[in-house]
C-alpha cells in the first residue's frame, strides 16, 4: 500500500516493497507484545472523553470523529509498518518513520484535517506506539511533581504544591491498563487481575504505583511521583525557602561528618529529595549501598551499589524483602547504607547497621514530628515480633540515630525543613532530643502563602561536636551556629 517505505526497510508488501530478512520468532513476539496492546485500543468502540474544565482546557475536547479517524489511521499503520524492523531503531528515528507513514496515510485517505489537528494526531500515534500514550505530554513537563490518574476519564497533576485537574484523558480503561502494563513490564513486574497491585519505576527513576480492577472500582488508578530532570541541590532548597543558608551549611556538615540520619516527614513532603541532597556530601572514596522498594535515589558517587526489593511471583514465591536486602548489605563491605524508605521491621536491621561501624547511614520514615519518628521506629520494631523490653529498644534507637531531619508540606503547598533535631541519649526510660533549628509559622500573606522563619534554638555545642572535630569541621560548625544565632 505504501510501497515507497519498503525501500527504507519498513514495507510489508506492495509493488515496490522489499522483503525483510527473517526475524527470530521470539524477538518478533516480544516486539509485537510491546507495541500491539496500545495499537489495538484504536479498534475499540469510540467513547467520548469527558471535557475538562474550561480553566484547564488547553486544546479542544476530543470527540468520536477524532477517535474514528485515529482508529482508521492506526489500522493502516499496522498493515504498513514492520514492527520487528521498527524495534531496531532508536526512539527518535522510529518516531520520524512513523510520522512519515502517518502523513502518507492521511494524504492517501484524504482525511479533512487542519495542520494543527494533523500534528496532534501524529503526536498521539507516536506516543501510543513508542511511549506512554496520553501520559507523554505530562512526563515531558518538568514543573509537575505528581501525576494521578483515577481511571480513564480523570487525571490530576500537582504543580507548585497544588493539585489541579489536567485535560489529559485516556480513550478507555483498556488503553490505560495496557500502558500501565508496559510501564511495569520494563522492570520485570506485572499487573493484571490476578496481581492488581504493583510498584515500579520509569527509566528516569520516577516512582510508579498501579492498582488495577477489581481492587480499583472505577478503573485502573496510576500514580507517578515524577523526578525532575535536574536534580535539586541544597542551594536550590535555600532559594525556594525550604531552609536558610546557615541551615543548609549545618546539613552539609551533618552529612559530611557521617552522622546517622533519619529523614522524617509525611507523604509528598520532600523526604527523598532531601535524602538525595544529603548524599551529595558523601566523600567520593566511600562505598555506598542503597536499598529501595523502587530504585529512585540518584547518587553521584562513583562507588555505589543499588539494590531493589522484589515482590512474590504469581505462585507467591521468590519475594525479596527490605530486611533481606539490609541483611545482605552487611556482607558487602558497605561504608554507608542508605534505605530509601523504612516501613516495617527492617528498621531494626538498619539500626543495628548504624550501630556496628556503618556510620553515616541514612533512611526515611513517615512521621509528623521528630518525637513521632522515634515512636514509630519503636512500634515498627515491635511489629517484627521482637520481644525486647521497651527500654532496650529505646537504648538501641538512642545509640544508633544521631540526627532527625523533619520535612513538611504546608497547607499552601510549600515544603519546609521544620526541624533539625539531635538524639542525645537516654534519661531513665526516655529518649532525650534537642532541636538545633526549627521553623516557626508567623501567619500568612495576602495571597494565602504561609509566612514563617527558621530559628536557631541557641545550642552552642551540639552532641556531635567531637565527631565534627574528628572530621576537621568544628570551626565551620561553630561559625554556622553563631550565624544562626545572629539570624
Amino acid at each position: 500500500m505504501f510501497g515507497k517505505r519498503g525501500n527504507e526497510g519498513f514495507g510489508k508488501g506492495g509493488a515496490t516493497g522489499v522483503a525483510m530478512p527473517p526475524i527470530a520468532p521470539a524477538t518478533q513476539a516480544a516486539v509485537i507484545e510491546r507495541a500491539v496492546p496500545v495499537l489495538a485500543d484504536a479498534h475499540a468502540p469510540a467513547t467520548r472523553a469527558p471535557s475538562p474544565a474550561p480553566a484547564q482546557r488547553k486544546r479542544p475536547a476530543r470527540n468520536e470523529d477524532y477517535y474514528d479517524t485515529k482508529s482508521q489511521v492506526f489500522s493502516a499503520l499496522i498493515d504498513t509498518i514492520d514492527l520487528s524492523q521498527l524495534a531496531k531503531l532508536d526512539t527518535e528515528s522510529a518516531r520520524e518513520e512513523i510520522r512519515d507513514i502517518v502523513n502518507d496515510i492521511i494524504t492517501i485517505k484524504n482525511f479533512a484535517m487542519s495542520i494543527s489537528e494533523q500534528e496532534e494526531l501524529l503526536d498521539d500515534i507516536c506516543n501510543d506506539v513508542l511511549g506512554y500514550g496520553p501520559l507523554e505530554p505530562l512526563l515531558a513537563r518538568d514543573d509537575i511533581a505528581d501525576i494521578m490518574v483515577n481511571g480513564a476519564g480523570q487525571t490530576f497533576i500537582e504543580v507548585g504544591g497544588k493539585t489541579i485537574e489536567s485535560e489529559v484523558r485516556f480513550r478507555d480503561n483498556a488503553q490505560l491498563l495496557s500502558i500501565c502494563q508496559r510501564i511495569v513490564g520494563q522492570v520485570g513486574r506485572r499487573v493484571d487481575e490476578s496481581s492488581p497491585i504493583c510498584d515500579a519505576r520509569l527509566p528516569d527513576g520516577s516512582r510508579v504505583n498501579v492498582i488495577a480492577p477489581p481492587l480499583a472500582i472505577d478503573g485502573t488508578a496510576l500514580t507517578i511521583r515524577k523526578f525532575k530532570k535536574d536534580k535539586l541541590k541544597l542551594d536550590q532548597l535555600v532559594k525556594f525557602g525550604a531552609i536558610t543558608p546557615e541551615g543548609a551549611v549545618l546539613l552539609q556538615i551533618i552529612g559530611r561528618v557521617r552522622c546517622n540520619i533519619v529523614i522524617s516527614g509525611g507523604t509528598g513532603s520532600g523526604k527523598t529529595t532531601l535524602l538525595n541532597c544529603l548524599t551529595g556530601f558523601i566523600d567520593l572514596d566511600e562505598r555506598v549501598i542503597t536499598c529501595e522498594d523502587t530504585a529512585e535515589l540518584q547518587l553521584q558517587q562513583p562507588h555505589v551499589v543499588r539494590l531493589e526489593t522484589r515482590p512474590p511471583n504469581i505462585e507467591g514465591e521468590g519475594e525479596i524483602t527490605m530486611r533481606d536486602l539490609i541483611k545482605n548489605c552487611l556482607r558487602m563491605r558497605p561504608e554507608r547504607i542508605i534505605v530509601g524508605e523504612v516501613r516495617g521491621p527492617e528498621v531494626f536491621d538498619l539500626l543495628q547497621a548504624m550501630n556496628t561501624g556503618h556510620d553515616g547511614s541514612m533512611g526515611t520514615i513517615h512521621a509528623n514530628t521528630p518525637r513521632e519518628c522515634l515512636a514509630r521506629m519503636e512500634s515498627m520494631i515491635a511489629m517484627g515480633g521482637y520481644t525486647l523490653p521497651a527500654k532496650t529498644v529505646r537504648e538501641i534507637i538512642a545509640g544508633s540515630v544521631d540526627v532527625i531531619i523533619q520535612a513538611a508540606r504546608l497547607r499552601d503547598g510549600s515544603r519546609r525543613i521544620t526541624h533539625i533535631t539531635e538524639v542525645t541519649g537516654m534519661e531513665g526510660d526516655v529518649i532525650i532530643t534537642q532541636d538545633l533549628m526549627r521553623y516557626e509559622i508567623d501567619g500568612e500573606d495576602a495571597n494565602g502563602r504561609i509566612v514563617g522563619r527558621h530559628m536557631s534554638t541557641g545550642i552552642g555545642r551540639p552532641h556531635f561536636w567531637d565527631r565534627a572535630r574528628y572530621f576537621n569541621e568544628d570551626k565551620r560548625l561553630a561559625a554556622t551556629l553563631d550565624a544562626m544565632d545572629k539570624g
